[in-house]
């Protein structure tokens, strides 16, 4: 699969569509398009999932996050891709409220995990949906095996498959699926892979 962003100038969405022409013809699984933290689709997601998807006539998945949002306003927008004929999401908590680093709070009544919003998901359609994995350990996780835990508990709520965190030692990935399996976790679990295009952008990522 291949990850988009949305862009954010004329000149990105330029580049953009001339780069998909190019993936497209690569025949992607999918192609999944990121969101921003509040996980509406109003900054320009779900606009470019259904550009894609009928100009290319390929499989799209849209990123989803409950972080800021109670779980009436997710359904809605889950309800909103179903509608549009959209069936793969890709369901990620989402950064806290006061920026990485930050403990995470939920949202006042809304999901307490991504494993929560994963049922909600699963409650409006019977969607194909994708989950986050972490070669390295979520930073907010205290142990590898609590992180596991975590994992699991998004399998077990209907996830479909992992995609990871991407990783710059191929031993982290192996690692992690080892002890993915060990841990009952038999999912498929995608590498994520990054082509460095931008050095300080990736080296950001990483920090």
């Amino acid at each position: 699969s291949i990850e988009v962003f949305p862009p954010k100038s004329p000149e990105a969405e330029a580049r953009l569509w001339q780069n998909l022409q190019l993936f497209s013809a690569a025949k992607p699984r999918f192609i999944s398009v990121t969101c921003g933290a509040g996980g509406s689709g109003q900054d320009g997601t779900f606009p470019l999932v259904l550009g894609i998807r009928d100009r290319f006539q390929l499989p799209v998945a849209a990123h989803l996050t409950c972080a800021r949002a109670t779980p009436a306003q997710v359904a809605e927008v889950v309800r909103d891709y179903w509608n549009a004929g959209v069936r793969r999401i890709v369901a990620l908590r989402g950064d806290p409220a006061a920026g990485v680093g930050a403990s995470y709070q939920p949202h006042p009544g809304g999901y307490q995990s991504t494993a929560d919003l994963i049922r909600g998901i699963k409650a409006i359609g019977n969607f194909d949906v994708s989950v986050g994995g972490y070669p390295e350990k979520h930073p907010e996780s205290p142990s590898v095996a609590a992180d596991l835990d975590n994992l699991k508990s998004k399998i077990d709520a209907g996830a479909d498959r992992v995609i990871t965190q991407f990783f710059f030692d191929n031993a982290h990935f192996l690692r992690f699926l080892e002890n993915a399996r060990s841990h009952g976790i038999w999912a498929p679990i995608v590498p994520g892979i990054v082509p460095i295009h931008n050095f300080k952008q990736v080296s950001g990522f990483a920090g």
